[in-house]
């Protein structure tokens, strides 16, 4: 993978990468099109990341797809596929780690320990393995989104990190490899995560800017469906994912929440500065 590559850069090719963990849904497909739409050759990966989960998660039925997942990137024309084995990536004897300091800790970060950590290692392995101009990633993983690109400007990586905005269902669900895990019902009852972004985002179109109220808002639609378990939910500057009072400048409101073992996660960007955070995102 080094080696074709080193020879893509050494053609002035432009390189771009998207990083997944396969089980590949529209989402994913929409980075690849990014991908394509502004760069030569398009690099993507699929490496199902152990230094990501925690001992109680779900690595052992995290869903594997290869024969399709190939199959979806051939047909979107990807050039360059690296599919490393955990040997492969984390070799016997490997103490290294990245480890992004105050960032790491939050929203996701702070109910999955050590999450992050295995998130920008692996991140930080891919982008020295392929070296791409521009890497892709979903606004979904809002927090991921924040924490990788302070790492890229911490450690003077020269990359740049597109943001692509989330694919949903048609009926607002976020797309997301977890949904598999979902039975018929469980599916119906997590639209109320998307419903109470939606209300929040009418309360704030009404004028509604102060982050308690519109919290307990969205909270109140949640406890509609009593099964789903909010782990957060968040109002907090997308750069350095902190809580804010006041959503007038410009908001990422976040939220996770498990429907029995299941954890999902959804986000969107509110206020009236919400276009010049994702432009400046991506």
């Amino acid at each position: 993978m080094q080696a074709a590559c080193r020879e893509v850069r050494r053609g002035g090719k432009r390189l771009g990468l998207v990083p997944t963990m396969g089980a590949l849904h529209a989402g994913h497909l929409s980075l690849v099109r990014a991908a394509r739409a502004s760069c030569d050759v398009v690099a993507a990966t699929i490496f199902v990341n152990p230094l990501q989960f925690g001992p109680n998660e779900d690595l052992a039925k995290y869903p594997r797809t290869w024969e399709k997942d190939v199959a979806a990137l051939e047909a979107e024309k990807v050039d360059l596929l690296f599919a490393p084995s955990p040997e492969e990536m984390y070799p016997s004897g490997a103490t290294t780690y990245v480890i992004v300091e105050g960032l790491s800790e939050k929203l996701d970060g702070r109910s999955r320990p050590g999450h992050f950590r295995g998130v920008t290692t692996v991140v930080a392995k891919l982008f020295e393995i392929v070296r791409p101009e521009v890497a892709f990633f979903g606004q979904k993983d809002a927090a991921q989104v924040a924490v990788i690109r302070k790492m890229v400007d911490d450690l003077n990586m020269d990359i740049r990190i597109q943001v692509c905005p989330i694919v949903r269902e048609h009926d607002g669900l976020a797309m997301s490899s977890r949904n598999a895990y979902l039975d018929p019902e469980q599916r119906k009852q997590a639209l109320v995560l998307h419903r109470a972004l939606m209300r929040i985002q009418f309360e704030v179109d009404l004028g509604e800017s102060l982050s308690a109220r519109l919290l307990e808002t969205g909270k109140g639609v949640i406890a509609e469906v009593p099964e789903v378990r909010i782990d957060y939910l968040e109002i907090v500057d997308p750069d350095t994912l902190d809580p804010v009072s006041d959503v007038s400048k410009g908001a990422l409101v976040a939220v996770a929440a498990y429907l029995g073992t299941t954890r999902l996660i959804d986000n969107i960007v509110v206020g009236r500065a919400s276009s010049v955070i994702i432009e400046a995102i991506r």
